[in-house]
């Protein structure tokens, strides 16, 4: 998942999360920080919203189903990833991924799992706490590899 594709794919949805959440087309390009004309350019397909509100659409709407079925349970650690590229994040607690994830590998304590919908992966420690996220399978299993060895650096 590339930063224009989501881009892409929210422009297009903006108008069914407005309704999602039941807003006027003023209120919501109030709390996007648009106007009220840019919003209607954007919800008639005539132009594409920018990063930065796609940015606050799905930090302010992360409930979103719509939003959640694009990218997922957690649709800013997607965006995240996407802007910092394999940056490792904060050591934040988890849900442990009952829903949106499958468990590819268990060791020492360490668990990789895969995003059923975004496709990118992460490693869960014991407590449920996020220690990596990425797009790039490579690098994720290197880092796996890495810390059920006792050589994380």
């Amino acid at each position: 998942m590339k930063k224009d594709e989501i881009i892409d794919c929210l422009s297009k949805k903006i108008k069914i999360i407005r309704v999602e959440m039941d807003y006027s087309q003023d209120y919501m390009a109030e709390i996007l920080g648009i106007s009220k004309k840019t919003l209607i350019q954007i919800e008639k397909g005539r132009i594409k919203a920018g990063w930065t509100v796609i940015v606050a659409l799905c930090g302010l709407f992360r409930e979103s189903e719509i939003i959640q079925n694009l990218l997922g349970e957690d649709p800013l650690e997607v965006l995240q990833l996407i802007s910092r590229q394999n940056h490792a994040l904060p050591r934040e607690k988890t849900l442990g991924g009952r829903v949106w994830w499958t468990d590819l590998e268990n060791k020492n304590g360490f668990r990789l799992q895969k995003n059923l919908v975004s496709g990118h992966y992460r490693i869960l420690d014991g407590d449920q706490r996020r220690w990596l996220s990425s797009f790039d399978e490579a690098f994720i299993r290197k880092r796996m590899r890495e810390l059920t060895s006792g050589k994380e650096q």
